[in-house]
């Protein structure tokens, strides 16, 4: 009896050591970290196509504008759409194939409007009575486009719509091709290319800020500035080929073309971009509290203008892509000057050699674009610039013309990529907010060395011989690789 009551007493003290079932627990709380009341678990991705302003009003979405570049920065920690950024595909939605369309054809367009007159400047002279100082207005006027161009693209696109705005920026162009076409006055003609450079900048800002959000953005963007390669290879072609049937006086029908092409391209960016800004995306993330403000406010506008040219990224993308069009339009508007003084040769024949030029840019834009992206675009350009400017020295140098067309076919092959790759490093290095805005800075004030350097380079070989094209050109790729070598490298994004 005594051993049965010892076993019953250990068994009912093992009993009561057994592990009990736990209370429920109370959360511990951290300074840090923002406290939440409501239970942890998954919360779907929602897919909305507009989100409520501070002022209560739905405003559309941005695919572009409305994710910050870098975390935490005015981010909540319990939005989950936050999280991640996807990228737009080329078939996600599918109008973006058509976008990425009529992004092309207007840069095929401005291949064709940028590589004319290198073929016809020595007909514009004589028709004229002009010298190379006074026909590099042009340039100058082309300019003036540009830069009158960067304080509103931003904000025009956001009273108007992508749409909208592209649509009469190609518009401004069949307007500045008015006077071309009708051979007015010569001062007509450069009031003309202001509107053609105040139309350019508007669609290559936005294009450009397009295609390089989209996944394998620096491929598509060697595709969309190869059609400018296209365009500049057979624009010289046309615009030869013209006076030569026609004869001399006839150089402004070339223009016909043109305004054609630019009426064209307003009515498929009407279409293909109509609905841009209220489309949803299931691979888009979105985060801007503060849209109905920013769509709104002059002074939001103004703020990311100054805001643009406070940026070292845009600053020295705006001096990298002045010094990168500066040598190639002086290249391309004065190597067919410089083989008729210097080498004698036929203006009929070497008319063709700017062809072979944007050839190699097309060439190189559709064909080593990809190879940036995959070695890295920041290590490619230093490679392209200096091969560019190797071989622009065996132009300058070897006496001989088909020698010199085939090292010039080079020189344009090793600078095609160099844009989409710039523009891509460029994009990353600007968040969300300052993309259009940075982007329009650049292409305005960098493009503008595609007629400050072609205006200077004329105006020396007025004084000295068209000569001066290379130490000139082979200058400004010594300025890219400066201002390359100062852009800071930037990861690539998640996409």
């Amino acid at each position: 009896m005594e051993a049965a009551t010892l076993f019953q007493a250990l068994v009912k003290v093992e009993s009561n050591s057994l592990p009990q079932a736990p209370q429920r627990a109370v959360a511990r709380t951290y300074p840090a970290v923002p406290q939440q009341n409501n239970d942890i678990e998954l919360r779907p991705l929602a897919r909305p196509s507009a989100r409520p302003s501070v002022s209560g009003v739905t405003t559309p979405r941005d695919l572009e504008m409305s994710v910050p570049n870098t975390p935490g920065a005015g981010e909540q920690p319990d939005d989950p759409l936050n999280a991640f950024e996807v990228l737009p595909g080329i078939s996600d939605p599918p109008m973006n194939r058509f976008r990425l369309a009529v992004c092309c054809t207007q840069n095929l367009l401005m291949g064709l409007v940028d590589s004319a007159p290198g073929a016809l400047i020595p007909y514009i002279e004589k028709h004229y009575g002009i010298g190379y100082a006074i026909v590099s207005l042009i340039f100058i006027g082309n300019a003036l486009g540009f830069i009158a161009a960067a304080p509103f693209v931003d904000a025009i696109r956001m009273r108007l719509g992508r749409a909208k705005t592209c649509s009469l920026a190609a518009l401004c162009l069949a307007l500045g091709f008015i006077p071309l076409l009708a051979a007015a006055p010569f001062p007509a003609i450069v009031v003309g290319y202001f509107f053609i450079g105040f139309g350019s900048a508007i669609n290559l800002a936005i294009g450009n800020v397009f295609t390089a959000n989209l996944k394998n953005g620096t491929v598509f963007l060697g595709i969309q500035h190869g059609s400018y390669g296209v365009g500049g290879t057979v624009g010289p072609l046309i615009a030869t080929s013209i006076v030569s049937r026609l004869g001399a006086q006839a150089w402004n029908k070339y223009y016909l073309l043109t305004i054609s092409f630019s009426v064209a391209n307003a009515a498929f960016y009407l279409w293909s971009f109509w609905n841009y800004e209220n489309e949803t995306s299931a691979d888009t993330a979105l985060s801007q509290h503060h849209a109905g403000e920013t769509a709104s406010s002059p002074r939001t506008e103004l703020g990311a203008m100054l805001g643009a040219f406070q940026s070292r990224a845009v600053l020295l993308g705006a001096t990298f892509i002045f010094a990168y069009q500066g040598a190639e339009v002086s290249i391309s508007g004065w190597v067919i000057s410089f083989l008729i003084a210097t080498r004698n040769g036929d203006p009929t024949a070497v008319g063709n050699v700017t062809s072979g030029f944007w050839g190699g840019i097309t060439l190189g834009r559709f064909l080593l674009s990809p190879v940036g992206a995959r070695v890295g675009e920041k290590r490619f350009v230093y490679f392209l610039t200096v091969g560019a400017a190797v071989f622009q020295l065996l132009v300058w140098f070897v006496p001989n013309i088909i020698g010199e067309a085939v090292s010039l076919a080079i020189v344009g092959l090793l600078l095609g990529p160099i844009y989409p790759c710039a523009a891509t490093v460029f994009m990353r290095n600007l968040s969300r907010q300052e993309q259009v805005s940075g982007l329009g800075v650049i292409s305005a004030f960098g493009s503008s060395g595609g007629a400050v350097a072609p205006f200077t380079t004329g105006l020396l070989a007025q004084a000295a011989g068209t000569f001066v094209l290379h130490p000139i050109a082979i200058g400004l790729f010594g300025a890219m690789l400066v201002c390359w070598f100062i852009l800071p490298a930037t990861r690539k994004r998640t996409e």
